[in-house]
Formats: C-alpha cells, sequence, structure tokens
C-alpha cells in the first residue's frame, strides 16, 4: 500500500515510517526539514518536502492511508486540532485515504473513569506542556463528531518512549498498564500497532489504544 507519514521525522512518525518500510508498502515521509528527515529515516528516505499546512488534496489523495503523526510545541499546541480539521475538510464524503491520528494518553480514562489528562494537570510544572494533551483530547472530540471520512485514532500509553517493538497489547478508551505495572508504549510498538491495523483493519471512525 501508498503510506503517507505527516511528521515522519519525529518519534512516532519515524518509527512507522521504518515499519512500513520493513513491511514492503511504499512509504513517503511528509516534513518541513529534509536534511533532518534523513538523518532520521536514511538518505534513501522517500520525502515530500512540504509544510503540513500546506497540503493539498492532490498530495494526498493518491495516498491508501495518511498517517498525522505531528507534533509541536506547547506554545501552538491547537494546531493539532487545526491540522485535523484541515485534513477531515479535503476528504469529507471519501472512503480513501483512510486517515490516522496519533493522539496523546490525556484523552484516554483512568481506573475512575475520567480523562486521564485531569490528572496530568495536576502534575509538578504541568503548565509548561500540559497544552499539548488538553489539545489532543480536543482532536478526539472533534473526530467523534465526523461520521463521513474514514478515521482511526491511536493514543499510546501514559509514557511515550522510543524503543524497540513489543508484541502489541491493545485496548479502547482505557489507559493500559504493561506486564511490569507501568504505564508505557515504546514508539517501536506504537508502529507495529498501527501497521497492524492498516494492514488488517478492525477500527472504523473510533480511537484504539497500544501498550508494551
Amino acid at each position: 500500500m501508498k503510506l503517507a507519514i505527516i511528521g515522519a521525522a519525529g518519534t512516532a512518525g519515524s518509527a512507522i515510517y521504518k515499519e512500513a518500510v520493513k513491511r514492503g508498502h511504499e512509504a513517503t515521509g511528509i516534513v518541513r526539514n529534509a536534511e533532518r528527515a534523513k538523518e532520521a529515516l536514511g538518505n534513501d528516505a522517500s520525502l515530500l518536502v512540504k509544510d503540513a499546512f500546506e497540503l493539498q488534496r492532490d498530495d494526498l489523495a493518491g495516498f491508501d492511508v495518511v498517517i498525522n503523526a505531528f507534533a509541536t510545541e506547547p506554545s501552538k499546541a491547537y494546531l493539532h486540532v487545526d491540522l485535523t480539521a484541515k485534513l477531515i475538510a479535503q476528504f469529507r464524503e471519501t472512503l480513501q485515504p483512510r486517515l490516522f491520528f496519533i493522539l496523546g494518553a490525556g484523552s484516554l480514562l483512568d481506573a475512575n473513569e475520567q480523562p486521564f489528562v485531569e490528572t496530568l494537570k495536576s502534575l509538578p510544572e504541568a503548565e509548561a506542556w500540559i497544552s499539548i494533551p488538553v489539545n489532543q483530547f480536543k482532536q478526539l472530540e472533534f473526530l467523534r463528531s465526523v461520521d463521513n471520512v474514514d478515521w482511526v485514532g491511536v493514543s499510546p500509553s501514559a509514557e511515550f518512549l522510543e524503543g524497540e517493538s513489543s508484541n502489541p497489547v491493545i485496548g479502547k478508551d482505557h489507559l493500559l498498564t504493561a506486564a511490569d505495572g507501568k504505564s508505557h508504549t515504546t514508539n517501536g510498538t506504537l508502529a507495529v500497532a498501527i501497521l497492524n491495523e492498516i494492514e488488517t483493519p478492525t477500527i472504523n471512525r473510533s480511537r484504539f489504544t497500544v501498550s508494551d
């Protein structure tokens, strides 16, 4: 399949790109900085060098799947919602490409059935970064209002780290814990879970979560 990964030089995007190539898919990384992308993905990486907000329908319409792994600084966290809205608007009433959105853990429910973002708000120095999980929660709320685009949301566990893949444990809307009792997901495990879902679709217009 033909896959486009927005933000392919980042933690999530680079792992997804590499996993897609490993499985024989035709992957294209959509990035702003080609030099940084080649450092992350290799000199032979297939790239489209373009700002995500300048992407047009024609740039993406030829792909089977578009994965939005966009990341930004906390002061611009609202761009998570803006880019999601832009991509959805471009593909209303279509079945292709299938759109994947990498969401944070903040929108997951804890053991008390409360959004995990409320716990995050109470952490020391949360003011410096809390806007990101808050806006990723807003992403999910927006996506849940969309019923005429083939979209999938994906949330890692509480701690998202670079690391090798393990066998993904899949959930729906509740925060998961790994075998060690901690809540974590490596970018390798996340990539495996996403490629599994791409190759064998089970989710439609919904969100799933991934744990190591």
